[in-house]
């Protein structure tokens, strides 16, 4: 049979889409595709949401002393002792890589940016995993936020794809207030749906070029055509439930639109809206990072947020940065304070039904040290009120990504691994 050249595409309206590799194309070096999206068929569903900072949280004043259920509360985790029992801390997990800043961008998916290609499912990070497996099923299959801009490394770029895309955050309370419960203007509704409108063409006459295709292939590349398509009726579903919310109002709030503030007023802002949203279903799965350049003057100090974390264990710099990480827990502590006073359908609380996992990809801002990072992992309907202390030796140490293997099979993924991990997490049960 004669080979395919492999820049073969299906095309449609002007618009091409890259077929598989096939058999008679030569190697085949396809990537995964993403789970279908479902939810859980009894309960309340389950969400996700992830914290982070680009410049990690002090060790010291962050991990407790001793382990298990009797540990000592760090100076950090004071504030938020209430929830003792809803929260879990772990020590000596990290993603086995380095490069200070420029690795921080990897806390949530393990992998570097530019090592993306070298893995079948890319740098995605777990919470866009999570988004895929929602999919349409609620307004924003992820929401992705920073309580503000950032620059260059000190930016949060918490949130990736499989294709290695970072997702740019929404850095306005106001923007994201008004994308969660104001009512699109009805010029904008026309935009969307003529978009729909277009893309589902394209879908025809790709599926039409199929079935011609299909008719030079061989059994084995005929499968993986049919493969092909699957994700591609996949993606029209998507596209029919797409539409489906442009005519479904948004939830009515008993609050008024947020703001502009500094740090004490946008990062609760946030929160605030957060809540809002898991709890009027408008999504499930949520980052929110603090980026590393906020204004310290609002919490009291002279100096900024990524000098103070250069400390170099000059004393007067650590209280500095000590101030600007217990704001960041304290606000935390209040958004559980919220879920665990949120009743679902079930009896549930919000929090029960809401994995809170907040830390860093750098694991000490003074040192640029990417290892041992700081992680807390609340709700979610885990066995909580221990710090967990896993192995040290190199040939013992445990990947960071076996915990978002376990936080992605609590979501319901059926899957065995995560990115560079090598399965789930050993201690952590559900209660």
């Amino acid at each position: 049979m004669r080979k395919m050249d492999r820049r073969t595409f299906l095309k449609g309206t002007g618009v091409a889409m890259a077929l598989p590799f096939f058999e008679n194309m030569g190697p085949l070096s396809a990537k995964a595709v993403g789970a279908a999206a479902k939810t859980s068929g009894t309960g309340s569903p389950m969400r996700m949401v992830c914290i982070g900072n680009p410049l990690g949280l002090m060790p010291d004043s962050f991990f407790p002393k001793g382990e298990g259920a009797n540990y000592e509360l760090s100076d950090l985790l004071r504030p938020i002792g209430r929830h003792r029992k809803d929260f879990t801390i772990f020590s000596n997990l990290d993603h086995d890589i380095s490069g200070g800043h420029s690795a921080v961008h990897a806390f949530l998916s393990g992998i570097k940016d530019q090592d993306a290609s070298d893995w079948p499912e890319g740098n995605i990070s777990v919470d866009q995993r999570a988004a895929e497996f929602v999919g349409t099923r609620t307004r924003y299959s992820s929401l992705v936020m920073s309580t503000g801009d950032g620059d260059g490394d000190l930016k949060c770029k918490l949130s990736w794809t499989r294709n290695g895309v970072n997702v740019p955050p929404v850095t306005r309370a106001r923007d994201l207030f008004k994308a969660l419960f104001v009512q699109d203007d009805p010029r904008l509704l026309a935009k969307h749906k003529s978009a729909y409108d277009i893309n589902e063409s394209i879908l025809d006459a790709v599926n039409s070029q199929a079935k011609m295709l299909s008719r030079q292939l061989g059994k084995a590349d005929q499968e993986k055509l049919d493969e092909y398509l699957n994700s591609v009726r996949e993606l029209e579903r998507k596209l029919g439930m797409s539409r489906e919310w442009l005519h479904k109002p948004k939830p009515k709030v008993d609050i008024g639109e947020p703001g502009e503030g500094d740090l004490t007023y946008t990062v609760p802002a946030f929160y605030d809206l957060l809540a809002l949203a898991l709890e009027t279903d408008s999504t499930r799965v949520a980052t929110l990072g603090v980026p590393g350049n906020v204004n310290t003057a609002d919490l009291g100090l002279v100096g900024s947020y990524h000098g103070f974390s250069h400390h170099g264990k000059a004393e007067k710099l650590r209280q500095g940065l000590f101030v600007i990480e217990k704001f960041q827990v304290e606000q935390m502590g209040r958004f559980l304070d919220k879920l665990k006073t949120i009743k679902e359908p079930d009896g549930q609380s919000l929090l029960d039904r809401t994995m809170v996992l907040i830390g860093s990809g750098m694991g000490n801002g003074s040192s640029h040290s990417n290892k041992n990072l700081p992680l807390l992992l609340a709700g979610g309907g885990f066995k909580h009120g221990e710090h967990k202390v896993y192995p040290t030796e190199n040939h013992k140490r445990v990947p960071l990504c076996n915990l978002y293997g376990s936080i992605l099979q609590r979501f319901g993924l059926e899957i065995d691994q995560f990115n560079k991990g090598s399965g789930t997490l050993t201690g952590l049960e559900t209660a």
